[in-house]
């Protein structure tokens, strides 16, 4: 069913953000007190999973130059990283 509109509000102009500047007021900084400070304890499997994903973000995050670098460290990630890439690039060939 179709209805006709009978009264219509018009619309409020819009002004440009850019037109004239409002200012804000920042909320103060809250302030904690000695006594209202939170601590976390992680039991030792999350500490280690933790460790685990930290060092992964690290490995990841590496640059071929630390890679060839630890490498020839004797690091054996990164020795197999390095025969891989090696072995990627005769592929690629």
């Amino acid at each position: 069913m179709v209805s006709a509109i009978n009264a219509a509000t018009p619309a409020q102009p819009v002004t440009p953000a850019s037109a004239a500047p409002t200012e804000t007021k920042k909320p103060a900084p809250k302030q904690q007190s000695s006594g209202d400070t939170d601590t976390v304890h992680l039991s030792s499997t999350a500490q280690a999973q933790l460790s685990v994903f930290q060092a992964a973000v690290q490995e990841a995050t590496e640059t071929p130059a630390q890679t060839a670098k630890e490498a020839s460290g004797g690091d054996p990630q990164a020795q197999r990283l390095l025969a891989r890439e090696t072995q990627a690039a005769k592929i690629a060939k």
